[in-house]
């Protein structure tokens, strides 16, 4: 494998990578607030579906955008209804969300556009294009540090640039901010929160939202970023796989994006290499694409029992009389 194969390796990694993060990212805030998030892939495909669907008929992506995030965060507040104001179960409820995002948007796309549960291939100005960062072309011919920067730092679509900014400002709101220390403590001990005279649904609400946010933009990356419309179910268990790599990263944000470019990795090795020769036994293309979701199954039940959730999540606050 040479130098200019293993960066358009690594490139590809970034590109799968990117919704991985920002749902692993959506999954960290909700779940340091106590709220358990099994709804991360509806909500991902509600936003892939509404973003590439107006996107298709204004041929205005930022308005898709606007739609997607907007779809998510209506099913995010579904959950949180579920899960804090009802005090419903929090399992329940995201597989709920999962089921009813699967139906939904296969059923409107065909009912919309009539092309099997697809929407139509979004053109230019209906998707997010590669940008080309400064000094790409004069850096180009520098030896090693000049591929780096024009294969795998540069030609990405402003998504992928936002998923990679949002690691350290979910590191700073987290550990540097009040918001980000009340957010931790009523994952950890709401009561102690409630007594302080800090409002527990309050957080939980806007933990809740900020994931759907989070994933909105996930699934907007998916439909008009990474593919150019919406087909069904193409999110593909990658909302499963981001909560594998949050329980991976023991819920801290770094340690998450390693885990979801590793994920990234996977996929992109699987999708170059759709047969691998090993001393005269082809591994199948199926085994291949098999990959990443046997990592997600490896891992799960090897760090499960290792990474400490917050001790109260899953479990609806009761304020005290």
């Amino acid at each position: 494998m040479d130098f200019l194969t293993i960066l358009q390796v690594l490139d590809s990694s970034v590109r799968l990578a990117t919704p991985l993060l920002l749902a692993c990212l959506a999954g960290l805030f909700s779940e340091r607030a106590g709220i358990f998030d099994i709804g991360l892939e509806g909500k991902m495909l509600a936003a892939a579906f509404f973003s590439a669907a107006t996107a298709a008929v204004t041929g205005n992506v930022w308005l898709g955008l606007l739609a997607g995030t907007a779809a998510s965060l209506v099913l995010a507040g579904l959950h949180g209804l579920a899960s804090i104001t009802f005090r419903g179960n929090q399992l329940i409820s995201g597989v709920a969300i999962n089921f009813l995002a699967s139906g939904l948007t296969v059923l409107a796309a065909q009912d919309w556009f009539a092309q099997g549960g697809r929407t139509p291939s979004l053109g230019s100005g209906a998707r997010f294009e590669p940008l080309t960062l400064p000094l790409a072309q004069e850096l180009s011919g520098v030896p090693v540090l000049g591929p780096i920067y024009v294969e795998l730092i540069s030609g990405h679509s402003i998504l992928v640039y936002l998923a990679v900014a949002t690691v350290p400002l979910t590191w700073w709101v987290l550990y540097r901010t009040r918001f980000g220390l009340r957010l931790r403590a009523v994952g950890e001990n709401p009561a102690a929160v409630d007594t302080a005279g800090i409002s527990v649904v309050g957080l939980r609400y806007a933990a809740v939202a900020i994931c759907g946010v989070l994933c909105g933009i996930a699934g907007v990356y998916l439909a008009t970023a990474l593919q150019a419309g919406f087909i069904k179910e193409m999110t593909a268990g990658r909302g499963y796989i981001a909560l594998a790599a949050l329980i991976f990263a023991k819920w801290r944000p770094w340690q998450a994006m390693w885990a979801c470019l590793l994920f990234g990795f996977l996929q992109a090795i699987a999708l170059r290499y759709q047969s691998i020769n090993l001393g005269g036994v082809t591994i199948p293309v199926q085994v291949m694409d098999a990959l990443p979701y046997v990592l997600t199954v490896v891992i799960l039940a090897g760090f499960v029992g290792k990474a400490v959730a917050p001790r109260a999540g899953g479990e609806p606050y009761v304020k005290e009389r």
